[in-house]
C-alpha cells in the first residue's frame, strides 16, 4: 500500500554518450532536469564506474543514486513518469532489456511503500534471471525488486540513505550491502564527489 510520501530514492546509470556528453555528464544533466521538474535533490551520491551487467554486454557504466523530495501527493506512478520524461529528453531508446543505454533512471523506493502488494513484489523479486532479461512489469514494483542484489545500486545508495529499511526484506541499505559478496562490490570505482560538490 502507498501512504503519501514526499521522499523518493532513485538510481541513475549510463554507459553511452548522449547529447549532454559522456555518461557522467549525462547523469549530471539528468539530475539538473529533475531539479528543474519540481523535485528537490535532497542528496546525491558520488558517481561510480561499474562493469556492465551481464558481463560483456557493453561498456562500463557510470552509476549514482539520489534522494528526491517531491510535492505532497505525488505517487510512484507520477514520479516514474517524470523519470521517463527525463530519459526521453536525453535520448533513451527502449528496444530490449539490459542493453547499453544513454540514460537509465530507476525508482528504487518511495518511503516505506510496498507496491502493488507483497505477493506481486515477491514474484518479481524471485523471477529467474532469464525471465528478468525479457519481462517488464505492467505497473511500478516498489521497492525495486532487485535492489538487494545490485552492488551498483547499494554502494551509492548507502552513501545517501544507509538507514532506509526495506519494507519486505526488513534490512537497511547498509545491511543489504554488507550481505553482498565482496567480489560483487570490488568492481565499483568512485569517479567523483557528490553532485554539485568539488
Amino acid at each position: 500500500m502507498f501512504r503519501d510520501c514526499n521522499m523518493f530514492l532513485i538510481a541513475l546509470g549510463a554507459n553511452l554518450s548522449s547529447d549532454a556528453g559522456a555518461p557522467a555528464r549525462t547523469l549530471t544533466a539528468a539530475l539538473s532536469r529533475l531539479d528543474d521538474d519540481g523535485f528537490t535533490l535532497s542528496a546525491v551520491s558520488r558517481f561510480y564506474r561499474s562493469p556492465a551487467f551481464p558481463a560483456g554486454s557493453g561498456p562500463d557504466y557510470v552509476n549514482a543514486c539520489a534522494a528526491l523530495k517531491a510535492a505532497p501527493g505525488l505517487t510512484p506512478e507520477t514520479v516514474l513518469a517524470a523519470l521517463h520524461r527525463v530519459e526521453d529528453g536525453l535520448g533513451r531508446v527502449r528496444t530490449e532489456r539490459w542493453q547499453a543505454r544513454r540514460i537509465d533512471l530507476d525508482l528504487i523506493a518511495a518511503g516505506d511503500a510496498l507496491l502493488p502488494d507483497a505477493e506481486t513484489h515477491r514474484s518479481w523479486r524471485d523471477l529467474p534471471l532469464a525471465r528478468q532479461m525479457r519481462e517488464v512489469p505492467a505497473m511500478p514494483i516498489v521497492p525495486h525488486p532487485r535492489l538487494q542484489d545490485r552492488a551498483f545500486v547499494l554502494i551509492p545508495l548507502a552513501e545517501i540513505a544507509p538507514h532506509w529499511r526495506h519494507p519486505v526484506i526488513g534490512k537497511t541499505v547498509q545491511e543489504m550491502l554488507d550481505a553482498l559478496p565482496e567480489d560483487e562490490k570490488a568492481g565499483l570505482t568512485p569517479l567523483s564527489a557528490p553532485f554539485g560538490e568539488d
